[in-house]
């Protein structure tokens, strides 16, 4: 009796298998997936007809030569049905197989584009294990030009940038719009650190002089927000009051700056509680902070910000780490959908510091809001620029970060605080996990404020030129100067995020 069910049910199984295949070979005939997702300022970034929900990358770092080599492990589902598809990576691929079968493929010429051919068609829906294998020195590697791996004075390395640096250490869908979870292990020589985002699961020792370590990240992560991170680092593990993980990390060639970088990055659990205040739960599974040389900038790296130790020559800077941290919200839970938002990462990072110095007693928000605008008459380069789309040169200006806080302060007056807390709680929870635009969040503003807000928009976001009123409803004429106590550290940080293109 057992064994004619069995028998049934495997011939049922067949003739549903059978009938999945004649579907398949029923439908159009496939096609090459787009070289990317097209981007207004990225046309190549990300790629077509793939979605990738999980990375499984297996390194091997030797900091002697460079030499990277490994494998990455990604869990792919065709979105149509495909001849070919590309990956974004920098690196030279010696082999690739998709579900344990060999693949053609075109290397890395110079776009960052590694072309795979399956040996079958993939089917819109399918799933499949595509395993890449690769050795390679990503100190010589470019993509249009362009080469963002980082040695360190230590010999380490640094595998991490915006708006991409996934390309020089795993291939990737490289676009905020296409999230995965991660497991990330690198082997490193003994006298060496492997950090990357989440949890650390475990190191273990499997040859003499070497030690693999092992990091799993479980919220959706955009892949310009993860980290390769090795060198000789002071690694600490502490628990934030609330139970998670606390891990923080300090390179050992600091120097002087050693301990106002332990005096900003020790008190990110208290910032984050703070942001969690006005922004909902903090999101991720983990938190913490790198300090390290061989940047001159700092990134929102998911769970665990880099800061390049040069942000602290002056002292403990908290004002940096409530801008890296706000990016867990903005930026790292809900990611931008295209690289012209960037309004929606760094305009909200920038007010958060106006919020934190409100709420460190150093001047309100309105306060520090009013003295920008009053600081920075009608020919100043903050209004030749346009937040909400600044252009790929620009996306880093100056504009995005502090006229964008700008915007939000206009929108507080505007709306009432009551309404504005809910609108950034809102935009937490409806594209949590996932990307957003800027029409989006303003028709969210519209919805929750029940006011039209349309021309404050256009002329915070949309316009050169400075606005005739100021961000707290003031008229340029009625404007006084008055600067802020706290205003010294964000006048600093913003110029130094100018100066050396920080995040």
């Amino acid at each position: 009796m057992r064994a004619r069910n069995r028998a049934g049910l495997l011939g049922a199984l067949a003739a549903g298998i059978a009938a999945v295949l004649l579907a398949g070979t029923a439908s159009a005939t496939p096609t090459p997936g787009a070289p990317g997702v097209g981007d207004p300022y990225y046309p190549d970034a990300g790629n077509g007809g793939t979605f990738i929900s999980h990375y499984d990358i297996r390194l091997t770092y030797n900091p002697a030569n460079d030499r990277l080599s490994g494998s990455t492990t990604l869990l792919l589902t065709a979105t149509q049905d495909l001849s070919r598809f590309d990956l974004d990576f920098a690196l030279k691929a010696s082999s690739v197989l998709i579900n344990s079968r060999p693949a053609t493929f075109t290397n890395n010429n110079g776009d960052g584009e590694l072309v795979v051919t399956p040996a079958v068609p993939l089917l819109k829906g399918q799933t499949a294990t595509v395993v890449v294998s690769y050795a390679d020195d990503p100190s010589t590697e470019k993509v249009n030009g362009q080469a963002v791996w980082k040695r360190t004075k230590d010999g380490g390395a640094l595998g991490i940038d915006e708006p991409q640096s996934a390309q020089w250490w795993y291939p990737s869908n490289d676009h905020p719009t296409d999230k995965g979870t991660f497991d990330v292990s690198i082997e490193v020589p003994n006298d060496m650190v492997a950090i990357s985002n989440g949890t650390l699961v475990r190191k273990t020792q499997n040859r003499a002089g070497w030690t693999r370590w092992y990091w799993r990240s479980t919220h959706p992560q955009a892949t310009y927000l993860t980290s390769f991170i090795v060198g000789k680092y002071q690694l600490n593990y502490e628990t934030t009051p609330d139970g998670k993980p606390f891990i923080t990390a300090y390179g050992d060639d600091l120097g002087d700056s050693l301990d106002a970088a332990k005096a900003s990055v020790e008190r990110t659990p208290e910032i984050d509680e703070f942001l969690a205040s006005k922004f909902g739960p903090y999101p991720f599974e983990a938190e913490g902070g790198v300090v390290t040389t061989g940047i001159d900038f700092s990134l929102e790296n998911q769970t665990r910000p880099t800061y390049g130790v040069d942000n602290f020559t002056s002292g403990a800077n908290t004002s940096l780490i409530a801008h890296e941290n706000t990016h867990q919200w903005f930026g790292d839970n809900v990611s931008l959908g295209r690289w012209s938002d960037i309004w929606l990462n760094e305009g909200f990072a920038t007010y958060a510091q106006l919020m934190w110095s409100e709420h460190e007693g150093e001047g309100t928000a309105a306060e520090l809001a009013q003295y920008i605008y009053d600081s920075n008459g009608p020919d100043s380069p903050l209004w030749k620029v346009e937040p909400a789309d600044p252009g790929a040169a620009n996306q880093f200006d100056n504009a995005v970060y502090d006229r964008g806080a700008l915007t939000l302060q206009a929108l507080r007056t505007t709306v009432g605080d009551d309404a504005f807390f809910k609108i950034l709680r809102a935009w937490q929870v409806q594209h949590a996990g996932k990307s957003g635009v800027i029409p989006q969040f303003i028709a969210l503003a519209e919805k929750i404020s029940g006011k039209p807000l349309d021309a404050l928009f256009h002329m915070w976001l949309y316009t050169t030129g400075k606005p005739p009123v100021g961000p707290n409803n003031t008229s340029v004429k009625a404007n006084v100067l008055v600067k802020p106590a706290s205003y010294d550290q964000i006048e600093q940080t913003h110029q130094f995020l100018a100066e050396h293109h920080a995040y």
